[in-house]
């Protein structure tokens, strides 16, 4: 351990040095030592963290010495060939982009990507590897984005990454994989956008694919979700935010189509397509292009049901996420058709439409046992419409007051209950229509609230 200069008490300054070679020497030795215990790595960032060992106003030249010598030894884990070194060396280089002061970030994030970037392509296959290597460049994108002066290298450093964290996604089944790189991914997209331009369609391909053939969790599914919300932003454009909403909404209503065949209004389900549709305009292509979505129908047709939440809840979220985020331009948003599937989704509940043939048990069961979810991702996706929209939904507000009101009376499940009142309150509260005493009114209807369900009054 290098020299450092003493100090007096838990104030001084020159504290840190001497705590930064402590860390070093007990979880950080050199190649010669054997590797560190990765379950003491947390002990090593709980340090750095609580004492800013890596940020500092005042600097000294001790505190430089130190913190020059930290980057060489965890630049030197990332390059070792033994995995567990490297794997450690890789969390805290992203430890080391979150914690450092803004001359060292800036004198090295360049040299700390391209260590990062090599372990995401061949021939490296270690899987927690990548997934390493994901979480810390995320980190380091997340605090390049916070610098305006380097917009544009940071923009073309992103750009470096989008061909390999596409195909993480593309190839690989390995759920912390694909966890780590929908994570790197949408930060590509929330703090550079605009190094997708060049691959935007082929972002839209993978990210569909993988909600569709439903490989992974809801949670996983959710995540690429997400980033499909947030893919419009490489375009930067009102008509790109459209065409993705309206995309999505079609593939949704033509999901519900084999689902709610045979228990509902085929007029119900045309309500809901027909304004995306204006006649004399050409369809937009299907979510994802024509080869995603013909082959995910071809190949899960004898799993439909058991996708149908996966499927319908994921695509619903990105309509909840692009609602609910800001957006670069004004964007036109297609409220009719919005609101047209959140009552067409709550209008199911299971009772077969009039005389309908054709409908086998198994088949009834496998709706029965899918709608409350789809019901609560109704409620979800009008909680998000409220949200992004707000008073703008009063010229509706009463169209929207008699679906809730019908709903409640039909809704024997408490957790939808529960989730609907909290939507008709959040509604109206919206709108600045509440007085202190709790009464809610408007032109067209009233809404009385109290403690409980009890008190819950709503009527037209």
């Amino acid at each position: 351990m290098a020299e450092v200069e003493g100090f007096q008490n838990m104030f001084d300054i020159r504290l840190k040095p001497q705590l930064l070679y402590q860390v070093m020497a007990s979880h950080f030795p050199d190649e010669k030592q054997p590797s560190p215990d990765p379950s003491q790595l947390s002990a090593a960032v709980s340090v750095i963290r609580r004492h800013k060992l890596l940020s500092e106003a005042k600097q000294t030249d001790g505190w430089k010495a130190a913190v020059d010598a930290w980057n060489e030894r965890i630049l030197s884990y990332v390059s070792s060939k033994m995995p567990d070194k490297c794997w450690a060396g890789i969390c805290m280089l992203g430890v080391t982009c979150q914690e450092c002061n803004h001359q060292l970030f800036l004198e090295s994030y360049s040299t700390w990507f391209q260590k990062l970037l090599v372990l995401l392509k061949p021939p490296t296959d270690s899987a927690f590897l990548r997934v390493a290597a994901c979480a810390s460049l995320s980190d380091l994108l997340t605090r390049l984005g916070s610098f305006p002066s380097v917009k544009k290298e940071g923009t073309s450093l992103a750009g470096k990454l989008v061909q390999p964290v596409l195909q993480l996604l593309g190839q690989d089944d390995s759920e912390d994989v694909s966890n780590d790189a929908a994570d790197l991914f949408c930060v590509i997209l929330k703090c550079f956008p605009s190094s997708l331009q060049q691959q935007y369609d082929n972002a839209e391909s993978v990210l569909v694919s993988k909600i569709l053939y439903g490989k992974c969790s809801i949670q996983i599914c959710q995540k690429f979700a997400r980033c499909l919300a947030f893919l419009p932003r490489a375009r930067s454009d009102g008509d790109s935010w459209y065409s993705m909403m309206q995309k999505v909404l079609l593939a949704i209503n033509e999901h519900l189509n084999d689902a709610f065949q045979g228990f509902e209004d085929v007029d119900k389900a045309n309500e809901a397509v027909a304004p995306l549709l204006p006649p004399g305009k050409d369809p937009p292509p299907p979510l994802g292009g024509e080869h995603v979505a013909k082959e995910a129908v071809e190949k899960t047709r004898n799993r439909f049901f058991q996708l149908l939440v996966s499927r319908v809840s994921s695509l619903m979220h990105c309509c909840c996420v692009m609602l609910t985020n800001p957006y670069q331009t004004q964007v036109t948003i297609p409220l009719g058709p919005l609101l047209a599937l959140i009552s067409r989704i709550l209008n199911v509940n299971g009772t077969p439409y009039q005389q309908s043939i054709g409908i086998g048990n198994q088949k009834h069961a496998l709706l029965c046992a899918e709608l409350p979810a789809l019901h609560s991702c109704a409620l979800d996706l009008l909680a998000a419409v409220v949200k992004g929209v707000r008073s703008q939904l009063l010229p509706r507000a009463a169209n929207i007051v008699r679906l809730l009101t019908e709903y409640f009376r039909r809704c024997a499940s408490p957790a939808l209950r529960i989730k609907l009142y909290s939507n008709a309150r959040t509604l109206l509260i919206s709108m600045g229509v509440v007085n202190r005493n709790g009464f809610i009114s408007c032109t067209s209807c009233h809404l009385q609230c109290g403690s409980g369900f009890e008190g819950f009054k709503l009527w037209c």
